[in-house]
């Protein structure tokens, strides 16, 4: 495929998921964000027109898509004013399923989520003890039979109470008993319909933004033996996978929430007379817009490398923390510049940028923190000693 029919391609996706969102204006996303609800009209919408089944392979009932195109589809549902944060675990979540799960596993559930009948959107590993030094999870899954008994605690998984399936990461081998600490550990798909009848609690987490998310408590809860994916002890490689993507997919929505930043400042600064001129006429105004543009599009091109590794199969784990640090980065700055131009109405909530500014904030933390990826890039790209 040359670079043109790329472009076309990702033209026709673009003008796609515009043309839906542009049924979903700012009025209802404030709303939503006001109520603390979950857009469920827009994801049904999203669902019910492919967008989220994209990177389904066609054999199953989806669009066999990569996540290039993935990317541009979180990235204009933000840069359209939402907040795909409402439906991108379903996404990053599909290609731990879709690298790792067995012929029976995709065929069972597949179908069922690109027709929109089960939906896939939440992903258990991180807790409350360990955070990101996920090789020392707590939550174990002991087999017993036909079936593996789990018990621990997990926190930050968000969408839940809107999925009917999980991605649950669990010990599976004592840390003490393996080789490497990576070793271990498996990943099983959790029918939380189920689940929530066996031994599953959940107990939502107020937040800052209006993001659904929440504490899991697993008390002697079951999860059949054939819902295991792959490998039982190597469920920490598998799921390196669905990390990746998703720290690719969130820089694509902060792309999106970057350009839509900046073009509300842009619009804003040449709109509002002050003392008988544009403010955006005044270098201070316009050099912090055009400097945010810059960051955005800078970003942008590690978002692009980073897909065209992952999609090619071939290892990608600094290229896709490196675009989610770069465009997680330049989306807040973009943020900041928004609010600063427009002065005492940027926080006023029918302007959208202070529910925007909240949203794009979450990305300095979750789902890496800054801090996190530049240790691993210290480590594993320039060869500077493990500090941790």
């Amino acid at each position: 495929m040359t670079h043109d029919d790329a472009t076309n391609r990702y033209d026709d996706i673009r003008d796609g998921v515009r043309a839906l969102c542009a049924q979903f204006p700012d009025e209802y996303h404030r709303r939503i964000d006001t109520a603390r609800a979950y857009p469920d009209e827009f994801v049904k919408a999203l669902t019910e027109a492919g967008w989220l089944a994209a990177m389904i392979p066609q054999d199953f009932g989806g669009s066999g898509l990569g996540l290039a195109e993935a990317s541009v589809i979180m990235e204009e549902i933000n840069r359209s004013g939402g907040n795909a944060g409402a439906c991108h675990g379903q996404m990053y979540n599909m290609s731990t399923l879709l690298r790792h799960g067995s012929e029976a596993q995709k065929r069972e559930y597949l179908p069922k989520i690109a027709r929109g009948e089960l939906r896939l959107q939440s992903m258990g590993v991180t807790e409350p003890t360990t955070g990101t030094d996920t090789t020392n999870i707590r939550t174990v899954a002991v087999k017993k039979g036909d079936h593996y008994v789990v018990n621990g605690q997990k926190v930050w998984i968000s969408r839940i109470q809107h999925s009917d399936l999980m991605i649950l990461l669990a010990r599976t081998t004592p840390i003490d008993e393996v080789r490497k600490k990576s070793e271990g550990m498996s990943i099983f798909i959790v029918d939380l319909r189920q689940a929530l009848k066996s031994g599953l609690t959940i107990r939502p987490i107020a937040n800052m933004v209006n993001h659904e998310t929440n504490e899991l408590f697993f008390d002697d809860m079951e999860i059949p033996a054939e819902n295991l994916i792959g490998e039982e002890g190597k469920g920490f490689r598998y799921i390196l996978d669905g990390l990746n993507a998703e720290r690719v997919l969130i820089a694509a929505e902060c792309i999106g929430d970057g350009y839509w930043f900046v073009d509300r400042a842009r619009r804003y600064a040449g709109d509002r007379i002050v003392f008988g001129r544009p403010i955006g006429q005044n270098q201070g105004v316009q050099f912090p817009i055009a400097e945010a543009y810059i960051e955005v599009e800078a970003a942008n091109l590690m978002r692009w490398k980073a897909c065209k590794l992952f999609d090619a199969g071939q290892p990608c784990g600094a290229e896709a923390n490196m675009a989610k640090y770069l465009a997680a980065k330049a989306s807040w700055e973009a943020a900041n510049v928004c609010l600063q131009s427009h002065g005492g109405f940027g926080f006023a909530a029918e302007y959208d940028i202070e529910r925007k500014f909240r949203e794009t904030r979450l990305y300095q933390v979750a789902p890496i923190s800054t801090n996190l990826i530049l240790s691993y890039v210290a480590e594993h790209v320039l060869g500077l000693p493990r500090s941790f």
